[in-house]
């Protein structure tokens, strides 16, 4: 949440800065663009973390329901502690806004995109709409995790079964949908565009559009590749390979959340690089020396962003699954097994996240590239795809063995 705010309230420095300065007239295009993604970020990574806390507490409402605590009382309880949440981050993150935009404006000069410099100055617009989108969408998405908090039955506590009742729900699928019918909407835009500067936000539109709706409707597509996948698996290493293939099939929405950010990682950022990339080479423009690092350093901080956010959420689900592990491991099941099928289930939810995000770019790359080029085409860097997925891999690997260390090699009994 402080980095969420940081990111917008430093963006928005930036580009009022470099808004009074002339010169830059010809760079304020990316700019905005990296404003917003910074901000649909912050926003889709707030919603689904507190939506994942929500959903990791299930026990906990359910025991509080059961000792006399209305539905009311406990959806007021999830507000209370959103909005201090929330205000506490967002002050915090105002507060960093201002060395973050001066350090943004510093790589701007040594990339040459602003060879005089950017003066930025704590104005007060930025940091209202810092503030007002970090309080506003953490209660938004306190609200709708409230509808699941609310309810968690009494005797839901008692609840050993880690099925999920429903896969879909009907507000989650008519979202995916209508995110999906949106994304597709703007992709047969693009084309249309004769402008750059049309063509390009467009296309990122569309894929934050096609990324919500994955995310809404992914839990389906992880059940299935996640079998097929886990099948492959359980070949390979049939004890720990049956291990994640069960998770996987039986907690398809718990490994959606971790698959997400991975998913808007590579969606995100494959996007913007490789839509400069395409519109340079339709130009004709070579970016050489520190040039060539203009893009990667624009979107850079909000990858950086979405890997915390990844490595974040695979401790999360992987943390909530410690009584599952212990248990495994009083039948006979030993630590190296469940280190296996942890990686086993990591790597597959990092792959089915790296699918979508690659589906995602390519679509609006190819759009993109039909628009400037006449061909559904793009340009691209394999070595920045490559290295983008193996950190992303390497985060989920970090997060989903440092969250079950204890529950693997330590006691048999919870703490």
């Amino acid at each position: 949440m402080i980095f969420a705010v940081m990111l917008v309230g430093g963006s928005g420095l930036v580009v009022v800065a470099a808004s009074t300065r002339d010169e830059l007239n010809g760079v304020m295009g990316l700019l905005v663009l990296s404003a917003v993604v910074s901000g649909f970020v912050s926003v889709f990574v707030v919603a689904g973390t507190l939506s994942l806390h929500v959903l990791r507490q299930r026990r906990t409402w359910g025991l509080l329901r059961s000792v006399g605590m209305t539905p009311r009382q406990v959806g007021r309880l999830i507000m209370a502690e959103a909005l201090v949440v929330a205000v506490l981050a967002s002050v915090a993150g105002c507060l960093l806004a201002v060395p973050y935009a001066a350090l943004m404006a510093a790589f701007m000069r040594m990339t040459g995109l602003a060879p005089a410099g950017v003066p930025v100055e704590a104005t007060t617009g930025p940091f209202v709409l810092a503030l007002v989108v970090g309080v506003a969408v953490t209660l938004l998405a306190a609200r709708v995790a409230t509808r699941k908090a609310v309810g968690v039955g009494p005797l839901e506590v008692l609840r050993e079964s880690a099925a999920q009742r429903r896969l879909l729900p009907w507000p989650r699928a008519v979202v995916g949908v209508a995110a999906l019918a949106g994304g597709g909407v703007l992709l047969s835009l693009v084309p249309q565009q004769v402008k750059v500067s049309v063509a390009a936000p467009t296309a990122l539109g569309a894929t934050m559009a096609l990324c919500v709706g994955a995310s809404a409707l992914g839990p389906v597509a992880l059940r299935g590749m996640g079998w097929l996948l886990g099948a492959v698996v359980a070949w390979l290493d049939p004890g720990a390979g049956m291990l994640a293939r069960s998770s996987l099939v039986t907690q398809p929405r718990r490994a959606m959340a971790a698959a997400s950010p991975v998913m808007l990682t590579v969606a995100l950022a494959c996007t913007f690089l490789f839509a400069v990339a395409t519109t340079d080479v339709a130009a004709g423009v070579i970016r050489t020396g520190p040039s060539a690092w203009v893009a990667p350093m624009l979107v850079g901080s909000t990858v950086v962003y979405t890997v915390i956010s990844v490595l974040n959420a695979t401790a999360m689900t992987m943390g909530e699954r410690a009584e599952e592990i212990r248990l495994l491991r009083t039948v006979g099941t030993t630590p190296r097994q469940l280190a296996r099928a942890v990686c086993w289930e990591t790597m597959i939810v990092t792959f089915v996240g790296t699918l979508l995000g690659t589906g995602i770019a390519a679509a609006s790359l190819s759009a993109l590239g039909e628009a400037v080029t006449g061909k559904p085409w793009f340009a691209y860097s394999l070595p920045q795809y490559v290295g983008l997925v193996l950190i992303c891999a390497v985060s989920s690997l970090a997060g989903g063995l440092a969250a079950t260390r204890r529950s693997r090699c330590g006691s048999l009994t919870s703490s």
